[in-house]
């Protein structure tokens, strides 16, 4: 009699907590069929651990508004709604220029003290509600955290948040269009970095144009390249 040994690779499968790669993949394409994970850009797309914003999530967003808008932009161009609580300087006509869906965006640019109560209203009907995180207490910031992850909605903070998920931070170099001392800004290249907690734990980085030519993110290496970065 013949004994029937199993591939490595399933016997590493079947244990608790182990996924492959392949099965990683079918889960975010599940997510995304399901609405679980509003989508994004393709250009951000590769950076994210399921491919988009996953529902009860909290992103945390460093390095400025204009990445918040490229987050938005595929979300409520699809049809998704979305919120802005406490940023009065919010540019429409830059948000606009990204693809940002104006028509699905409600703002409450001066929630003053009743923030924390505004956001978690927000939180119980919208798909995604952007809150400027130096307004929030971190035990606050935990709280909604929670609420967001309770109601399904994906909870975008503009600043550092105690309780993300996922992190995505950027770095602008200068803009280009300049030419001789005159043209028009056209696009500038940022670096992007995300990291975080569970699937997103193994940081990736990629370099986009951000805003492309087109206004929408697009990739500013050949083929889009996304980067693994190295852990100690």
């Amino acid at each position: 009699m013949t004994a029937v040994v199993e591939p490595p690779v399933a016997r590493l499968a079947a244990l608790p907590g182990v996924s492959t790669a392949s099965r990683v993949a079918a889960q975010a394409e599940r997510a995304r069929a399901t609405g679980k994970v509003l989508p994004v850009v393709p250009a951000l797309a590769g950076l994210l651990p399921a491919g988009g914003l996953r529902r009860g999530s909290t992103v945390a967003v460093h390095g400025g508004t204009s990445l918040v808008f490229a987050l938005l932009a595929e979300a409520t161009s699809a049809g998704s709604w979305a919120a802005v609580a406490g940023l009065p300087s919010l540019g429409l006509a830059a948000a606009s220029e990204y693809g940002v869906d104006l028509a699905r965006v409600a703002l409450v640019p001066h929630p003053g003290v009743e923030l924390p109560a505004v956001v978690a209203a927000l939180l119980d009907g919208v798909d995604l509600v952007v809150v400027n995180a130096e307004k929030v207490q971190p035990a606050v910031a935990r709280r909604l955290s929670a609420r967001a992850r309770h109601r399904g909605a994906v909870l975008l903070a503009s600043g550092a948040w105690p309780a993300a998920d996922v992190e995505l931070s950027c770095r602008f170099s200068a803009w280009s269009g300049l030419s001789d001392g005159y043209g028009h800004l056209r696009e500038r290249t940022a670096s992007v970095r995300v990291h975080g907690r569970g699937a997103a734990a193994r940081p990736l980085s990629a370099s986009l144009a951000l805003p492309g030519s087109a206004g929408a993110p697009s990739p500013a290496e050949p083929r889009g390249s996304v980067h693994e970065e190295a852990t100690a």
